[in-house]
């Protein structure tokens, strides 16, 4: 059987770009901004201030979770979402290491 494309990378590697996806669409990068001003918010509030439809915002949401940098409780009949921030460190920490790995030189 063959590796699949995220086999032949390092765990290190899969993560960073699973977290990149939190920041891949506008709507993410929405949603981070809003859940960080507000400190948590309700799902409700978000379809509103967004002008997206429900199904399009819980789909953001669920990657979001996925990915773990949003964690959400249940509270019926709503769902209050936040920041993860064990995970946000994580974020900032593997950016920032990537981001400063770069040592300017000519090349081009």
């Amino acid at each position: 059987m063959g590796l699949t494309k995220t086999e032949i990378f390092t765990d290190e590697q899969n993560r960073i770009a699973d977290l990149a996806k939190a920041f891949a669409h506008p709507a993410r990068v929405a949603i981070l901004q809003m859940l960080i001003s507000r400190k948590a918010c309700v799902c409700g509030d978000l379809v509103g201030e967004l002008h997206l439809a429900q199904a399009t915002v819980s789909q953001h949401l669920k990657e979001l979770k996925r990915i773990g940098i949003v964690q959400g409780e249940i509270t019926p009949p709503r769902v209050c979402y936040c920041i993860n921030p064990t995970v946000w460190e994580e974020a900032q920490h593997a950016f920032g290491a990537l981001l400063e790995s770069f040592v300017p030189a000519s090349c081009c």
